[in-house]
């Protein structure tokens, strides 16, 4: 490969477009109206407007960004993450125009792409899976006789879908069908497809992912866990790896069923297998994300392997150069997801300009971001600002660096997520590894932020009084001496 369009913008495409950059290969950005100068614009060797601010004009006019590969003559496209990235027609389009496609072929991403055509590609692996349906529900009679053999409370999903969207929970018979009808209808307007399942609702779950990397000859092997669980409207906000309850056993069998669900479905590419693990440490399949993960830089901090080299080599025909007794864990990574929300404000978005933008510094601390001071935070996009990760030798050590880089992550002008990772890193629940989805729910609530920054604030004022008293001592004016010379008038 010459030359590579990235088909994405802020963080992702200058992430991705660096990876490209090291490995010889020119670059192409594509940027909207509000993006224009945008540091993944100002990084690419390429750069051309594809529309309008809104990404139904702009990042997701697939035909347009395929017709200006072609003009261009690029070898290939990587999608990033959301997107066109898990659209198995436009996959189907560029590998039709002849350009190569950074992912998954588009079968294997149409099978995974629907979590009731997954469900039933891996069961013949015996892998498995939250008790319920496997096909959409189409009558409400019919779904009140399944929700009572399952047991309440049940969890409505679409088939289509992703981040929280569509997902209702019934805890009676009697909230069944309006639930159902929500999460349909939300199904709908979010994804065009209002298909909705029934499963058991597992309470006090973890999440739990395993990164899988596949080529084109029938190698396959996974890259270890991460840890998902503290999220917020069912989307992540913090992760990590390793996680802190999977023993070395259970990491191997859930890496072998992700290894499995891959190869059901002739799977290429990096992708990423996610489980439900329950409280007393059984594992069933969700899903499996055809992509690159917004969180993959964890599993590269204790691999030490370039999750986006990887894509780019096998998307050409190159062999896995590894396997699976090859790849070992370094130490201890988290991820901090630094979104322009309110923590005190029920985490909704926080438009504005950055102000000030200083990014923390140090070893063992990376920052994945698409932005620079004075830039503006745009109403158009995902407000996600930066990715902060950590890694450290163990997981205290990559949690103390978590917190002195929050500490020196310098962000004005609009309200972020950096509190509330505080927050994280310094509860018990955290800390001693005992938690699950439910945290924020459990343990967190804007009084405790703000009592948390008081005292904080309080220590602080007592530490500088401290000092400044000390420094009054050392600096009281000093005894006259006794002498032997006198002066004398001349």
């Amino acid at each position: 490969m010459q030359k590579i369009l990235v088909a994405n913008r802020g963080e992702i495409a200058l992430r991705i477009m660096r990876t490209i950059n090291r490995m010889g290969i020119k670059t192409v950005a594509i940027y909207s109206e509000a993006d224009r100068h945008s540091p993944h614009v100002l990084f690419a060797d390429e750069a051309v407007c594809v529309g309008a601010a809104p990404s139904s004009q702009s990042y997701l006019n697939g035909d347009l960004i395929i017709d200006l590969a072609k003009k261009l003559k690029v070898d290939g496209i990587h999608p990033g993450y959301g997107f066109l990235s898990e659209n198995a027609a436009f996959s189907k389009k560029v590998e039709d125009a002849g350009i190569t496609f950074i992912g998954p072929g588009h079968e294997a991403m149409r099978i995974m792409g629907s979590k009731l055509a997954a469900k039933e590609c891996v069961k013949k692996y015996n892998i498995p899976m939250v008790p319920g349906i496997d096909k959409a529900i189409d009558n409400i009679a019919v779904a009140k006789k399944i929700a009572a053999e399952i047991g309440y409370p049940v969890l409505i999903k679409a088939s289509a879908g992703g981040g929280g969207k569509g997902m209702r929970i019934a805890a009676k018979e009697a909230e069944l069908e309006e639930q159902i009808e929500r999460a349909t209808s939300e199904a709908q307007s979010s994804f065009g497809d209002g298909s909705v399942f029934i499963e058991k609702y597992v309470a006090s779950p973890r999440h739990i992912e395993i990164q899988v990397l596949a080529d084109n000859y029938g190698n396959t092997v996974h890259l270890f866990e991460r840890e998902c669980s503290i999220q917020r409207r069912h989307q992540k906000v913090v992760e990590e790896s390793p996680s802190s309850v999977l023993t070395p056993e259970l990491r191997n069998k859930m890496g072998e069923a992700a290894v499995m669900v891959a190869k059901s479905c002739n799977y290429r590419s990096t992708g990423t297998v996610e489980f439900l693990l329950d409280e007393d440490l059984n594992f069933y399949f969700l899903e499996m994300n055809t992509r690159l993960q917004v969180e993959h830089p964890v599993t590269e901090m204790i691999t030490g392997i370039d999750l986006v080299e990887e894509q780019i080599k096998i998307a050409r025909g190159e062999k896995l150069r590894f396997k699976q007794n090859d790849i070992t864990i370094n130490g201890h990574a988290l991820e901090l997801r630094v979104y322009a929300e309110d923590p005190l404000n029920d985490f909704l978005p926080s438009t504005g300009t950055l102000n000030k933008y200083q990014q923390p510094t140090g070893e063992g601390i990376r920052v994945d971001d698409g932005y620079t001071e004075g830039m503006a935070i745009p109403v158009y996009y995902d407000p996600m600002i930066a990715k902060l990760i950590t890694h450290g030798n163990n997981r205290t050590e990559a949690i103390q660096k978590m917190k002195l880089a929050i500490v020196g992550y310098r962000i004005e002008g609009v309200q972020t997520t950096l509190p509330f990772g505080t927050f994280v890193m310094e509860h018990e629940a955290f800390l001693s590894g005992r938690f699950d989805t439910q945290f924020v729910q459990k343990y967190y609530s804007p009084e405790k932020l703000l009592a948390q920054q008081k005292n904080k604030a309080a220590l602080a004022a007592m530490i500088a009084l401290k000092y400044w008293l000390q420094k009054q001592n050392e600096v009281k004016a000093a005894e006259p001496l006794s002498t032997n010379w006198t002066l004398r008038s001349h």
